[in-house]
């Protein structure tokens, strides 16, 4: 964990802000920036997608709320160290975007390498950016287990789950 703090602290200089700063200028390039780092498996660059707030909050497929820009590096560094580059790839993004604020909400096509091979599976996610002094940024990433068949949206009806 010591390394994360210092991976974290070596991050928020001023010569690496500058660097994120120039990440992208849209929603949609932070979008893309960070399925990129997660294909790559390149932490400093998946860390620049994120806004440098206090509350920041990321939530993987059946974890926990996690909550800061240490705690969740630590996360995602978790997750490269245990199997290398995420190949995830974004699909079916329905976006709701405004002046300042941006929710994509998509499915997650994930390759997942097994013994039998490369089988392929499916997470919904939604991401929030806000428009912050750096460009815009990550400030949420909330991605639950999916299936196949949510690959087709539902877009009239009756819902199927109640909360």
């Amino acid at each position: 964990m010591a390394h994360v703090q210092a991976f974290w602290d070596n991050l928020t200089m001023s010569k690496v802000k500058l660097r994120a700063a120039t990440v992208g200028g849209s929603a949609d390039e932070i979008e893309a920036a960070f399925y990129e780092a997660l294909q790559k498996g390149d932490i400093e660059k998946l860390m620049t997608c994120w806004a440098d707030e206090d509350d920041i909050v990321c939530v993987h497929p059946g974890g926990p709320r996690i909550i800061g820009a240490t705690a969740i590096c630590a996360s995602f560094e978790a997750m490269f160290d245990n199997g290398g580059a995420i190949l995830a790839n974004p699909i079916n993004v329905r976006k709701v975007e405004t002046i300042t604020s941006a929710m994509h909400n998509l499915v997650e096509q994930v390759e997942i390498k097994t013994p039998e091979g490369s089988q392929t599976g499916f997470v919904m996610a939604t991401n929030v950016y806000q428009r912050t002094a750096q460009g815009w940024r990550m400030v949420a990433h909330h991605a639950s287990p999916g299936t196949r068949a949510e690959v087709t949206d539902i877009v009239s009806g009756a819902p199927t789950t109640l909360h």
